[in-house]
Formats: structure tokens, C-alpha cells, sequence
């Protein structure tokens, strides 16, 4: 490398969240003019790194980070993200911060606009100065030429195509005098693959003028053909740094997954190798517009008694499967019960369907927060199937059974150990793990055919979590329920479920027995294994 002091390091790096750990002891360094790949699973702490380093305001008021920066040998503490631009550093985040009815030119030099002199700054100061819109736009078309990207600097932001936007983004950071290290968090994650394939060529460029450069992908394969050498971060921790010409696309994703797990899991299936029965659940080319969870095209078959998961990165469309199939969010293709076509875009006959629904978002559809813990696990079996509820002549006369609510309640409480000071504690007032658990006796006081459950331990502590997978497989083992499980922790998944599909921008990358190694789920979740064989 040209210089012994790094442009960058980053020394013993931790922080935590609210007594969660979510970085331990990370340290790296980077050079002037190099490329360094950042790698890992989502909630790795890859963003919540870059956070640190660009000075983001969530880090200071959650209690701030351990450990040290350095900027040219130089200790630096990053009070704002303004500090962080004065240093050098400019950060391109996955969020587009661009202003809709602006143009491109006027996004790129916001807040470092051309200005020229006319006579009312003499009266009036420079606060009269003029825009000088022909040097802006030229300034413009000079970051945009260095992108080699066709974009007219004139074009509204509103009329753009979301590859342009980032564009648009990434040629503010390039305009900018003072950059010397840029931060790209899934740049080409919007990008088709020949505009990925300019702005690889563009950053190559950057690094030849000497800016340093840290790209977060999931794309293993641009990572490898960009960068000089790529970090691994896994649990908050560094497992692995690499030159990445001594490396290749299936190493990284070992190293990304635990493969600790895998002789265990596979003990785990033969201890429970058991008869699956016939198919109760089809879809054909499903589709769900749930925003940032888009379901393209998804075909799969679940099989009656069995635990089938649903797993892949963030916002590849996992999450919008079960959304979609119980009416949350506007569906088509089609959805097959017991070979019988299922209504879609419609939850009450999903739900008279006999398929129940524990929502990933417990707050904000998975409870009744000011209602008691009682209302909130027999409410929609009371409203769904009449169950609590006292009848008289036929039904015409009908209260509610107060007595089977509470004895109803009580039992789940026992049973998932929801700590609580009685069954009429509002549901608001319980810890997250608590909340989870009321929704799961929700679902379960329906006795489904079908569960969906969607991220079910998320947020939660480890005995919570240990809790609520074991009443997974209890429920299954001894009702026979059928269980469909969303979630982003892969042991997760391999730990309870049968076989588990991997969806990849919106559709089904393949489907493998739980027992498959981690590593063949890491290529699946990036995209790399294109025809999978599905195992049964």
C-alpha cells in the first residue's frame, strides 16, 4: 500500500442497543484509494457501523459508542453527520434523501449552490446573491460525466427511474471538494444489472483519484470484481478479512451463515424424521404489493404437519408471502386450501378458511394494545367462530362467556409463561416478549389448520425466544397444526422447520431440507444458485 497511515480506522468498535449487543471489538483500516467490501447478514451491524463512523445522531442518543476513530492517524469523534462531511466522508444510504420537485442539478449542489454577485448585495449582503444556474449545471454534468451514467442533469427528480435516483445520490457525493472516503450501503440493490455494471466502472475511477471506498452488497459477485479486499461481519463481530483475488462468491457466504449449527441440525432431523402428509397449501404465482416486501412470483406447496420456512435477506419478499395469502395486503396469482382456491385480498375468509395469522408487526396489527390481555387472545375467535359466547333460543339471544374467557386465558398464560399481573392487564403495558407471546395464544385459541408466523421472535429475549419456538413445536408435534414461519435468523429456521424456501427479489431462489449446510442457504439468499433441486 502507498502510505503506512491508513486514511481510516476504525479500533475495537462496540455498541449497544438498550443492553442488546450489536458490535463487539471491530477494528479495520483502509487505505486512500481503496476498496473495501462489507459483508453480512442482515442485523450483521453493518449499518449501524457506518452509522458510528458518519456521525449518525441515533448513536449519541442511545448512549453512544466504545472504541476509536481515526481520520490520517488522527483520533476524531464525529459530533453530526455535518462533522463527518467536513472530515471527508460522504455516505450514500439505502433510503433515498432526495427532493422530489427539484431537478438532478439542484439535488447534486444542494446547500453548495454556484452563486454570482449582482448589485442588491451591496444594499442587501450575500444573502441576494444569484444562482448561477450555468455553472451548476456544469458542475452537475461533471459529477454525472464521472458515472459515465446517461442522466440529464435537468430531469425531475419525480420523473426519474429509481436507478437514476441513485445516480442522482451517489453524483452529490462526487461533487462534493472535500471527499476522500465514500460510503455506498447497497448501492446496486435498485440498479439493473448494466447500470450496476457503470457504476462499478465509476467507482473503479474514484479509487484511481485516490478516494477511498466502502461498498456494503449483498451481491458477492460485485464484490468481489470491485473491491480490493472485503471484511465479514457476523453477530456484531468481525469473523473474517480477506484480499478478495484470495477468495470466491460460495467462501464469503460460508462465512457469512453459521456453520456451527450444521452437524447439530442434521442430528436434530434424524432424531425427527417423520411421515409428512399430503399437500394442503399451494400458491401459483403469487403476487403481494406489500411496500419494501414485494412478492413477484412466488409457486411453493407446503405439506399437511409440517414446519415450513420462509427465509432470504430483507426486503426480498418474504415477509409479503403470508401478508398477502391472509388479506393484509393487496394480492393476485392464486392460493389453493385442501386443492380448494382460496379468496385472496379478503382476512375474514382467510380466516374462516381455518388459517390464522401472528403478524411480524405485534404493535400494529397483531394486538389491541388498550384492551386486556384477555380481549386480545379470544377476540377473534369469539368474532370468527362464536366460540365464548353464550347462546339462547337458536342464537337469536347471545352474551359473552365471561367464565370461559378467563378460564381460556389462564391457560395460556401457564402455558407460554406470559408474565403479567392477571388476564385483564392491558396488553400495552407488557414487555415485547410478553406481547409476542399474547399474540401466538391468539392464534392458538382459534385452533388453526394453518399458523403463519411471521418473525415471531423478533425483538425478544433468548429465554423468549427459546419459549416460543418450543410451543411452535409442541403445537405442530401434538394438534397437527401445519406451520408456515417467516423469519430472518436462518438457525432460526433450521432449528424447528422441515425445509425451508429461500425468496430473492420477490421470488423463490429454491427450496432445501433443513438439514442442507448453511452454506447452500448463503447462495440461495444471494441470488447464486439459480435452479435449486427442491427437496421433499
Amino acid at each position: 500500500m502507498p502510505t503506512e497511515v491508513p486514511l481510516l480506522k476504525m479500533e475495537n468498535i462496540g455498541k449497544e442497543f438498550f443492553g442488546n449487543r450489536v458490535l463487539q471489538n471491530v477494528t479495520f483500516s483502509l487505505q486512500p484509494g481503496e476498496i473495501m467490501g462489507l459483508v453480512g447478514e442482515n442485523g450483521a451491524g453493518k449499518s449501524t457501523l457506518m452509522n458510528i463512523l458518519f456521525g449518525m445522531p441515533v448513536i449519541q442518543e442511545t448512549g453512544g459508542y466504545e472504541g476509536k476513530i481515526f481520520i490520517d492517524g488522527q483520533e476524531v469523534k464525529f459530533k453530526d453527520p455535518l462533522d463527518a462531511l467536513e472530515a471527508g466522508i460522504g455516505m450514500v444510504h439505502q433510503e433515498f434523501s432526495l427532493i422530489p420537485g427539484f431537478s438532478a442539478t439542484e439535488n447534486i449542489l444542494l446547500n453548495r449552490e454556484s452563486t454570482k454577485y449582482n448589485f442588491l448585495v451591496e444594499i442587501f449582503s450575500e444573502r441576494l446573491m444569484t444562482l448561477d444556474r450555468t455553472n451548476m449545471k456544469k458542475r452537475a454534468e461533471k459529477a454525472i460525466k464521472t458515472l459515465g451514467v446517461d442522466l440529464n442533469p435537468d430531469t425531475l427528480i419525480s420523473e426519474m427511474p429509481v436507478g437514476h435516483k441513485q445516480f442522482t445520490e451517489i453524483a452529490r457525493e462526487i461533487d462534493r471538494s472535500k471527499t476522500r472516503l465514500l460510503v455506498l450501503d447497497e448501492p446496486t440493490a435498485v440498479l439493473a444489472e448494466s447500470e450496476a455494471s457503470v457504476l462499478i466502472s465509476a467507482l473503479k475511477k474514484l479509487s484511481e483519484q485516490g478516494i477511498a471506498i466502502i461498498f456494503i452488497s449483498h451481491r458477492l459477485n460485485e464484490i468481489i470484481d470491485l473491491c480490493d479486499k472485503l471484511i465479514v461481519v457476523r453477530d456484531g463481530r468481525v469473523i473474517q478479512e480477506a484480499r478478495t483475488e484470495d477468495t470466491n462468491v460460495r467462501q464469503i457466504a460460508a462465512w457469512m451463515v453459521d456453520r456451527k449449527g450444521d452437524s447439530r441440525q442434521e442430528e436434530k432431523r434424524e432424531q425427527k424424521r417423520r411421515d409428512i402428509g399430503e399437500v394442503v397449501l399451494r400458491t401459483e404465482h403469487l403476487w403481494v404489493d406489500m411496500p419494501g416486501e414485494t412478492v413477484r412470483d412466488v409457486s411453493i406447496e407446503v405439506h399437511r404437519g409440517e414446519i415450513f420456512g420462509i427465509g432470504g435477506l430483507a426486503g426480498q419478499g418474504k415477509v409479503g408471502i403470508s401478508n398477502g395469502i391472509m388479506g393484509l395486503y393487496a394480492a393476485g396469482g392464486k392460493a389453493f386450501l385442501r386443492g380448494k382456491e382460496i379468496k385472496l385480498n379478503d382476512p375474514d375468509a382467510s380466516l374462516r378458511e381455518g388459517m390464522a395469522f401472528v403478524s411480524e408487526d405485534r404493535r400494529g396489527v397483531g394486538l389491541l394494545l388498550d384492551e386486556g390481555i384477555d380481549w386480545n387472545i379470544t377476540f377473534t375467535a369469539m368474532q370468527v367462530q362464536e366460540k365464548f359466547i353464550k347462546k339462547l333460543l337458536g342464537g337469536m339471544i347471545k352474551w359473552r362467556d365471561d367464565k370461559a374467557i378467563d378460564e381460556c386465558t389462564k391457560k395460556y398464560i401457564d402455558s407460554l409463561e406470559i408474565r403479567c399481573t392477571g388476564p385483564r392487564q392491558r396488553a400495552i403495558e407488557l414487555s415485547g416478549g410478553n406481547q409476542q407471546k399474547v399474540c401466538l395464544a391468539k392464534a392458538f385459541a382459534v385452533n388453526p389448520e394453518i399458523l403463519f408466523v411471521s418473525e415471531p421472535t423478533r425483538g425478544i429475549d433468548i429465554g423468549a425466544k427459546k419459549l416460543v419456538l418450543d410451543t411452535l413445536h409442541r403445537v405442530n408435534e401434538e394438534d397437527g397444526t401445519t406451520i408456515i414461519m417467516t423469519s430472518s435468523e436462518l438457525e432460526e429456521l433450521r432449528s424447528i422447520c422441515d425445509r425451508i424456501a429461500i425468496i430473492n427479489e420477490g421470488r423463490v431462489s429454491g427450496i432445501l431440507p433443513a438439514s442442507a449446510k448453511a452454506e447452500e442457504f448463503g447462495m440461495l439468499m444471494l441470488g447464486h444458485v439459480e435452479e435449486p433441486a427442491e427437496a421433499n
